[in-house]
């Protein structure tokens, strides 16, 4: 695969990764009458501005490449929690696809976050 195609693929999972928890942080602080209802069946509906700013603040330090790694941890931890409240709660597991686009783009951007390639000297 070129370099140039595999920028471009890059970086459109990495804007889909991005984009889904900042849209859904966008329908939390706005306050979706929808997201609203679903969240205080899972029991989080006090929370939610604060989850959607989370979803927004843990987006960005993921898009900026610096905070690249502490923003992809940052929002595995977060959707590991979602999956795990919609599991308990029965509801569909939304929060599954971006968690996957999320890992597939931090591997696309920088390996190390999962192999590291520096040797080690005991």
């Amino acid at each position: 695969m070129s370099p140039k195609v595999y920028r471009i693929i890059t970086i459109i999972f990495t804007v889909l990764a991005a984009a889904m928890p900042v849209l859904s942080g966008v329908m939390k602080l706005t306050k979706s009458p929808e997201l609203v209802a679903q969240l205080t069946k899972a029991g989080v509906g006090n929370q939610i501005t604060m989850l959607g700013l989370m979803e927004i603040v843990f987006a960005a330090l993921f898009i900026y490449p610096k905070t690249m790694k502490l923003g992809f941890i940052l929002l595995s931890c977060y959707f590991a929690g979602a999956i795990a409240t919609e599991l308990s709660h029965g509801e569909p597991l939304n929060a599954v696809l971006p968690i996957v686009l999320v890992w597939i783009a931090t591997y696309l951007r920088d390996k190390s976050a999962f192999i590291s390639t520096k040797t080690q000297v005991v």
